[in-house]
């Protein structure tokens, strides 16, 4: 028989469910408030002892009116939040298994894609996920199964909040770990928002490429072509997240592919880097003939990882100059148009030039004896004191550059 304390308590569970299903949206916004407020934080135990264990009649109405309402946002906020109490109770896995249950991992996911939904309704949804994946690899593997991957890296893309993009961040890294039946679909699944708008996706895309590198090992040939793209990325951050990649792919088979696009970036076509702003133009920020266009700005990120990949790798240098880097980098020292491209097209040069001595002689050859002694005097200035005419002298001496290393290395083999 129950005690009449249990009797009380029971009653009271019951009065409290009957107000929760005769309440409209107004009293269940309140009944809400008071459950976050009172219960965040509490485990298993805890909660069923406050709800006569009966916790799971309360999260069965919740998730009720989850499935139901979602689209709609009706307290969509505070109903996720109250059922995070209950997923994030300790020794609350009954509780979880519930909520899997009813489909919770597809409502979750579907709510990312829903364009009118506020970002912090969608931010909720993404800790959710986030608990449900922290419960083990065949939780990953369901979000996965449910098309997890493509949502959630659609959203990183696409959400205009960096902290909701924070999380999303962690949820991918998350479940790219210890989950082998699925780390490549999260890994492409990042490489597929690089050519995004957002910054800040991009920047922790990147990130968390560069984490999972060492856990998927290979990396497909897919992946040349957008990490050299964001190298046009206006974001410092974004080019220095981009370069770190890079340096972590130089031990994988992508390698040649990548050194070869890093290289032929630095002569971009002369009549796609500028482009003419109509005269009549009532935009004030549109882009000028004068202003540097994406290729001059990943030309100069293309020279600054050269310098900093060769400087990590003779063997890495070697092969650089085999593709023809050093004429590559002396038309961007002479891109007069953007002295970022310049200065660090010269410092990447001054490595190659103080490490090989053919490639000293063969630069020397090129400028001529004035313009190569300011070169040597002050690397990371003297681009400064070139004229147009030293320019053009500088780009069309260079033609023999490749053949004049071939040459060398030829004779120095004998």
């Amino acid at each position: 028989m129950t005690s009449v304390k249990e009797q009380e308590d029971i009653r009271k569970l019951m009065v409290f469910l009957q107000e929760w299903d005769s309440a409209r949206k107004v009293a269940r916004s309140c009944i809400l408030d008071n459950f976050i407020k009172s219960y965040d934080g509490k485990t298993e135990p805890e909660l069923e002892l406050e709800f006569s264990q009966g916790a799971s009649l309360f999260l069965a109405r919740l998730t009720a009116w989850l499935r139901m309402t979602y689209t709609y946002s009706t307290c969509l906020n505070k109903l996720l939040k109250s059922i995070g109490i209950f997923l994030s109770a300790a020794s609350g896995h009954r509780y979880l298994t519930e909520f899997l249950e009813i489909g919770g991992v597809v409502i979750l996911l579907e709510i990312l894609g829903l364009n009118h939904l506020k970002e912090g309704d969608k931010r909720e949804s993404v800790k959710l996920l986030q608990l449900i994946a922290d419960a083990g690899r065949k939780h990953k593997e369901l979000i996965c199964e449910s098309y997890g991957v493509q949502s959630l890296a659609e959203f990183l893309a696409t959400s205009n909040s960096a902290e909701a993009q924070e999380d999303v961040q962690v949820l991918l890294e998350s479940l790219g770990r210890d989950n082998p039946k699925y780390q490549n679909q999260v890994y492409k699944g990042l490489v597929a928002v690089l050519p995004c708008a957002s910054a800040r996706a991009q920047q922790l895309a990147l990130q968390t490429l560069g984490v999972m590198q060492d856990v998927v090992g290979k990396a497909p040939s897919s992946l040349v072509e957008p990490v050299l793209g964001v190298l046009s990325s206006v974001h410092p951050e974004v080019q220095h997240e981009a370069i770190e990649l890079l340096k972590a792919l130089m031990a994988h088979e992508v390698r040649p592919a990548l050194l070869k696009g890093l290289v032929a970036l630095l002569t971009p076509p002369r009549k796609k880097a500028f482009t003419c702003c109509d005269d009549t133009t009532e935009d004030p920020t549109a882009l000028c003939l004068r202003e540097p266009m994406l290729l001059y700005i990943q030309q100069a990120a293309a020279a600054k990882a050269i310098g900093v990949l060769a400087k990590e790798s003779a063997e890495v240098a070697e092969e650089l100059i085999q593709l023809k880097v050093v004429p590559g980098l002396m038309v961007a020292v002479g891109n007069l148009a953007h002295a970022a491209s310049q200065r660090h097209a010269s410092v990447s040069l001054e490595y190659f030039v103080y490490t090989f001595p053919l490639v000293e002689e063969c630069v020397k050859k090129a400028l001529g004896d004035t313009l190569f002694q300011h070169f040597m005097d002050s690397p990371e200035t003297w681009y400064t004191k070139m004229d147009p005419v030293q320019a053009e002298e500088l780009i069309s001496n260079i033609a023999d550059i490749p053949r004049d290393i071939a040459r060398m290395q030829s004779t120095e083999g004998l």
